[in-house]
């Protein structure tokens, strides 16, 4: 995958991210509903390729508004990734030569890279994500509304506790997945499918599409990173 089409694919994902995340607020309050709106336009002049480069200018200066306001990300880590993502990708083409805008899309592909990692280390030393407790709350106390089937989960402790290995596992060695483009495109999907089981059961849909927009250019780091090597 070129360095181009990285950055397309990952602006066009990265759009419909901002889209969604810009309806939430249309049902706020009048200066939520304004900067929620402005963000709508500028996520679809942003997955139509129209001038990017002004186009992420202003939604960052729109997104810094909502941390200005809310005293923060609004939704946690998913709103700290579409800055990260949309902060790299705007660093890209303000870049003056290809050798930055490498450096700029490396950064992104890393620090995704280190998001799964992180939080596969996280989970292995906490003793209750090792027994399997964790998930196992995370289904019968989430404070999401999820159905009575979901919360039914966490009566299967057993299961619970091989899924819990089977995430941590997988979240651990995923940075492996950088030697072989094959075994990186099937991680992902694999990635992809983990964010999108807590989409469905749990509504956490941000996720699902903000660390898709970052895919592409993880896949042409690990490209260029085998051509150096």
């Amino acid at each position: 995958m070129t360095l181009e089409l990285a950055v397309r694919l990952a602006e066009i994902i990265l759009g419909f991210a901002i889209f969604q995340q810009s309806l939430e607020f249309m049902r706020g309050l009048a200066a939520e509903k304004t900067l929620g709106l402005i963000r709508a336009c500028l996520a679809i002049l942003l997955m139509l390729g129209l001038q990017p480069l002004l186009v992420e200018s202003a939604l960052l200066v729109t997104a810094l508004l909502f941390v200005t306001r809310y005293q923060g990300p609004y939704n946690g880590g998913s709103d700290t990734m579409t800055l990260l993502v949309l902060l790299c990708l705007w660093l890209s083409h303000l870049a003056p030569t290809r050798y930055w805008q490498e450096i700029a899309l490396g950064y992104l592909a890393l620090q995704l890279m280190l998001s799964y990692f992180q939080s596969g280390w996280v989970k292995v030393i906490n003793a209750q994500w090792r027994s399997g407790t964790a998930l196992q709350q995370v289904f019968a106390l989430s404070a999401y509304p999820v159905s009575e089937r979901v919360r039914l989960w966490a009566q299967r402790p057993q299961v619970l506790w091989v899924m819990s290995w089977g995430i941590i596992i997988f979240e651990l060695i995923f940075p492996l997945a950088l030697l072989n483009q094959t075994i990186l495109i099937i991680a992902l999907v694999i990635a992809a499918l983990f964010h999108l089981a807590n989409a469905c059961l749990f509504g956490l849909n941000r996720f699902f599409w903000i660390w898709s927009a970052a895919y592409p250019v993880i896949i042409w780091f690990q490209a260029r990173v085998a051509e150096v090597f």
